[in-house]
């Protein structure tokens, strides 16, 4: 028997036969060629293949997980498209006059090494995106199949790490569980076992080679550990947990069309941040209020240029619709930060966190914002369509907002375009926002309270850098008076205030957000029945 503790992505308890996942022991070897033209048209040749390859992945990702998270694949077939991979490669056989096998294994190294050495965090992710590609061409080119990841019996996945074109091969319905050596909880794996509900480990310190596929383990999420080969004691432990998991889900599901209300009468909104159309099943099926966060700038991810009003209009106006009715709160885009695109030109910057992005590159590039409103105000005639706007800091920027709705508006009407301006909100984010709260509040229609980024700033503390986990403290009371302070400045105008970032999905702090006013939550979709729980339970006056 053999326990490790390891990070829990998801909360939850999983027991079964284990899938060792490990990358094949395919060794690359270095051969002379003399004709390195034809090397270069087996390279075209794989690059074809590969794309056919990935294209069937992401229409096969969209279907189960989403565009948002089916965007990847998109990503990956651009950098099979990038002019200085491909040129490496070439450069490589023809200089050296090497196998096209070996130049596309050196160049994806090298590539990889250097994104993982940069300072961003984003760019540091591609570094495992380029060793993706790079695998997958490797092995078109030397005719190996890709292994099939469909067919496997309900098994705990055990690897060093998981790529998306792995995950998404994988039936959903038979995986009982993620354990990886490696991994990021931010990763396509994080994100897709709380996605699916399914406990996921990650920083598993386990030696694969001394794993057996078949073995038995036992995935404890609420505890952070995995353990291999249990015996017996254990094993009963874990039926009896997993029986009460069980019946706990099962009475979640009975709360289904009941309100979010406590004892004493108090109705509180419970609604779903998503990322795209795709999510909005996952929204239904938890039998969410509406949505209360939609993120936008998954639109504008993984392409080469920008998307159009058009695509805009038709995604916003697909998400209203399918809500029928119930509150949608769309986002307008926050790109830079953590979520860089190159065809926004942004440049590097030391802090991106505190640098050009969300509103300022709205007000920057107003012909961007006025795009992205037009669809929006185009939308909003089909349904319950809310804008918020990220990253505010003052009234100022709330001013110049208006200003620019008021032109896109003069603009519909003028074409003759039907159109509704829908209700307005900002996102308070920044300290500075919940400082001047009372006076925000006489200019908008809402409040939505991010969380994250409104503790990393008030803590002083990157939330992405691993190194502060121990100092990243979202319960701190700081942050606790904050949240009242921008909920009691809301009131006294008569509008509502809710939380969108994940202090939201806290079941530890619900009771206390009720008892502070808060109007809504939005959550992962997974939070939705387990939130309704509490609230139903408790009071809102305590005796």
């Amino acid at each position: 028997m053999q326990c490790f503790q390891g990070k829990s992505v998801y909360k939850g308890i999983a027991m079964g036969p284990i899938v060792v996942l490990k990358k094949d022991d395919y060794q690359v070897k270095r051969t002379r060629i003399e004709d390195p033209e034809a090397e270069v048209k087996r390279v075209d040749a794989a690059l074809e293949k590969s794309k056919e390859q990935l294209q069937k992945l992401y229409d096969k990702a969209v279907k189960e997980v989403g565009e948002a998270s089916a965007a990847i694949f998109e990503v990956h077939q651009m950098m099979l498209e990038d002019d200085d991979y491909l040129e490496a490669i070439q450069n490589t056989i023809c200089t050296e006059q090497v196998n096209a096998e070996y130049a596309v294994a050196t160049t994806g190294d090298n590539f990889a090494e250097m994104f993982a050495s940069m300072d961003d965090d984003y760019m540091k992710a591609r570094s495992a995106d380029i060793k993706d590609i790079s695998e997958r061409l490797v092995r078109n080119l030397s005719g190996q199949e890709d292994t099939d990841l469909s067919s496997i019996d309900p098994s705990v996945i055990v690897a060093d790490d998981l790529s998306p074109s792995e995950t998404v091969q994988m039936d959903k319905d038979k995986i009982l569980a993620f354990v990886t050596v490696h991994g990021s909880t931010n990763s396509h794996t994080a994100i897709l076992a709380r996605m699916m509900n399914i406990p996921a480990l990650i920083g598993v310190p386990m030696d694969l080679d001394e794993l057996k596929t078949g073995m038995t383990a036992v995935v404890d999420g609420f505890e952070g550990t995995v353990t291999f080969d249990p015996d017996e004691e254990i094993k009963a432990q874990t039926e009896k947990r997993m029986e009460e998991e069980a019946e706990k889900l099962k009475l979640l599901q009975e709360l289904k069309g009941k309100e979010n209300v406590t004892l004493d009468g108090h109705k509180i909104n419970i609604y779903a941040n998503i990322g795209s159309v795709g999510d909005i099943g996952y929204v239904l099926e938890n039998d969410a209020g509406g949505i209360g966060l939609f993120r936008s700038e998954f639109l504008y991810l993984g392409r080469n240029d920008f998307p159009t009003e058009e695509e805009q209009f038709q995604a916003y106006k697909q998400a209203v619709q399918m809500m029928a009715g119930k509150k949608v709160i769309i986002r307008t885009l926050d790109i830079g930060a953590d979520k860089q695109v190159d065809y926004f030109n942004l440049g590097n910057e030391d802090n991106p966190a505190l640098g050009y992005r969300a509103i300022r590159i709205c007000l920057t590039q107003p012909d961007i914002f006025k795009t992205q409103l037009r669809a929006l105000l185009r939308a909003a005639v089909y349904g319950n369509l809310s804008i918020m706007y990220p990253m505010i800091t003052s009234t100022e920027e709330v001013k110049k907002i208006y200003e620019i709705v008021a032109e896109v508006e003069a603009e519909l009407k003028e074409q003759e375009i039907q159109y509704k301006l829908p209700e307005q909100g900002i996102m308070i984010e920044t300290p500075a926002a919940a400082i001047i709260s009372d006076k925000l509040a006489e200019m908008v229609d809402f409040f939505s309270i991010g969380t994250n980024d409104l503790t990393q700033y008030t803590l002083a503390l990157d939330r992405q850098n691993a190194k502060l986990d121990d100092f990243y403290n979202p319960h701190h009371e700081a942050i606790l008076r904050m949240i009242q302070m921008v909920v009691d400045n809301a009131h006294k105008c008569g509008k509502w205030a809710g939380i969108c970032g994940e202090l939201g999905a806290d079941a530890t702090l619900t009771e206390q957000f009720v008892r502070m006013g808060v109007d809504e939550l939005s959550v992962a979709p997974s939070m939705i029945l387990k939130l309704r729980k509490i609230v139903r339970e408790m009071k809102k006056v305590e005796d």
